[in-house]
């Protein structure tokens, strides 16, 4: 036995000093030190000797194994150092006396318009919600009174899941959500990016940001929701905005509308911002349809409420003379820079 044991320390220092890598190290521990090593072998063995015998032999195995054991830990913790070094080494060096950088970055546009928008309706009693991008058809669509094979649905046209959710189309899909979590009366803004499968254009993306903005309570009318759009955006052009309201379609709201701002690209004279007519539609909006309160939980006959979903990128293009939608999204950090908190 005392020769076997003496075999295998030899055995074992000639593969150690062959073990270049850390995975050669880790299978030598195994085949030497595991469960059913060549260690642990000589340990059953053990059964075949006499009392005497059997305790010498087994102190020379475990004085094998602590050495074995030691010297793997001691060449594992070689094989990191070297390899730190040989990452220093390779690293790429950086001259610490060149002179500091003077760029700095800055807010994109839209999350410098979101902010405002936000600090204007918190002063106006509302409170700030998130909500998440991928949601289920029954909230972004059934919930809002848009069921299944609705004409609406062809207007948004979005991104879909394989296991059935979907990117969603406007930021109304929170609206059921936020009902039943807050009840009436209420009042509260969601902001958040939205997709729709769609071509773009200087006044169109597939990716946008919307801001939702829902008050409900007793007695709310159209002259409501007038009045809080009327003031947040003579806050954030800091003058008084031309709008208009005109019909519009929208299941969630009856009566619904399109409310619409003075193009300020052009000065309301037409222009590829505006399609040429002088108006930019902004904030599509109308009294919340009595099904939608219903099936968030909230009682029709006793509350009323108006709903808002106000384009932010749009916004942003207004607020910043930007011509082109599209240069938000384009990653063009020449075009971005220049926007500064």
């Amino acid at each position: 036995m005392e020769q076997k044991i003496t075999s295998l320390r030899e055995q074992f220092t000639l593969a150690l000093n062959n073990a270049a890598s850390a995975a050669a190290l880790e299978a030598l521990r195994v085949e030497y030190l595991g469960k059913k090593g060549l260690l642990a072998e000589l340990m059953q063995s053990l059964r075949t000797l006499s009392g005497d015998e059997k305790k010498q032999a087994g102190q020379l195995i475990n004085t094998l194994k602590n050495e074995v054991d030691g010297l793997v830990r001691a060449a594992a913790e070689t094989l990191q150092k070297e390899e730190q070094k040989r990452q220093i080494n390779s690293a790429k060096r950086y001259d610490v006396t060149l002179p500091e950088r003077t760029e700095h970055g800055s807010y994109h546009p839209i999350s410098l318009v979101q902010r405002e928008v936000e600090r204007i309706f918190v002063t106006m009693g509302f409170t700030v919600e998130e909500y998440p991008e991928v949601v289920d058809d029954y909230h972004c669509f059934e919930a809002l009174n848009i069921p299944k094979h609705h004409p609406a649905r062809d207007m948004q046209d979005t991104y879909y899941l394989s296991n059935g959710q979907l990117l969603k189309t406007h930021t109304s899909a929170a609206q059921n959500a936020i009902m039943r979590k807050y009840g009436a009366p209420l009042r509260v803004i969601f902001p958040g990016r939205c997709f729709r499968n769609e071509s773009t254009d200087a006044c169109h993306e597939n990716t946008f940001f919307q801001m939702e903005g829902i008050m409900i309570d007793r007695d709310i009318s159209i002259a409501n929701l007038i009045y809080f759009m009327k003031t947040m955006l003579s806050e954030v052009f800091q003058r008084d905005v031309k709008v208009r309201l005109r019909p519009g379609f929208f299941p969630f709201v009856e009566p619904g509308f399109e409310l619409d701002i003075s193009c300020l690209n052009c000065g309301g004279v037409g222009c590829p911002s505006c399609k040429n007519s002088g108006w930019l539609e902004l904030c599509p909006c109308g009294m919340i349809h009595p099904r939608v309160l219903e099936m968030g939980g909230i009682d029709p006959d006793e509350y009323t409420g108006f709903a808002f979903g106000l384009g932010l990128t749009r916004l942003a293009m207004m607020r910043y003379g930007v011509k082109d939608i599209r240069d938000f999204n384009s990653g063009n950090l020449k075009a971005l820079a220049q926007f500064t908190q």
